[in-house]
């Protein structure tokens, strides 16, 4: 599922579904910005689903952190069938979440609550894209990966900075897979996370 032309018939229907009431809420509500409208699909959605064939086999559980417009948990849910938690700390981003969740019939738990406040059950997949930069994700994503999980981040342009700053803080396990859907960024599958020592806690 690299791409669109990979997804069910049924599944881009609901991903249809999804988009048409993204635009319709984002009159009123700022879920994407105004001139990603007609890239909605390439630069949002593909973004998104480029995370599905990078999912362990088996893992039936997800949390997607900072979800804002659905991106890449809502979508990953419609698309995969995984249920996913979305924390979005934004009152009126969650509402557009819970009622995108019950027209596409996606696995959907939504919590309007900052990230760092959440307490979640540990679960096998962490996703998150545009949220806040790796130490900071690495931090709030280690209390509730479970043991032997995955996160999948999306990042930017900026990854290497990010990397080496992460590198000071924690150990991990670390995949880079380049992004089908924007120069320059990329996929980090990352496993194993632990705090280095000397690190501040």
């Amino acid at each position: 599922m690299n791409n669109l032309q990979d997804v069910s018939r049924e599944t881009r229907a609901r991903l249809e579904v999804f988009a048409a009431l993204l635009l319709r809420w984002n009159r009123t509500v700022n879920l994407i910005a105004r001139r990603d409208e007609p890239d909605l699909w390439s630069r949002h959605i593909a973004d998104s689903l480029q995370l599905a064939p990078l999912i362990p086999p088996g893992a039936r559980h997800g949390i997607d952190l900072g979800t804002g417009g659905g991106f890449p948990g809502l979508v990953l849910a419609i698309a995969t069938d995984i249920s996913f938690e979305l924390v979005e700390a934004d009152n009126r981003k969650a509402a557009f979440l819970r009622e995108a969740g019950r027209a596409t019939n996606a696995q959907v738990e939504v919590h309007a609550i900052r990230a760092e406040a959440a307490t979640l059950d540990p679960a096998p997949l962490i996703t998150s894209r545009a949220l806040a930069p790796l130490p900071c994700l690495l931090a709030l994503s280690a209390p509730i990966l479970a043991p032997g999980g995955i996160c999948l981040f999306l990042k930017g342009v900026a990854v290497e900075a990010e990397l080496t700053a992460a590198a000071a803080e924690w150990h991990m396990q670390l995949q880079r897979v380049p992004s089908q859907t924007a120069p320059g960024a990329c996929i980090l599958r990352i496993s194993d996370i632990a705090r280095v020592h000397n690190a501040r806690s």
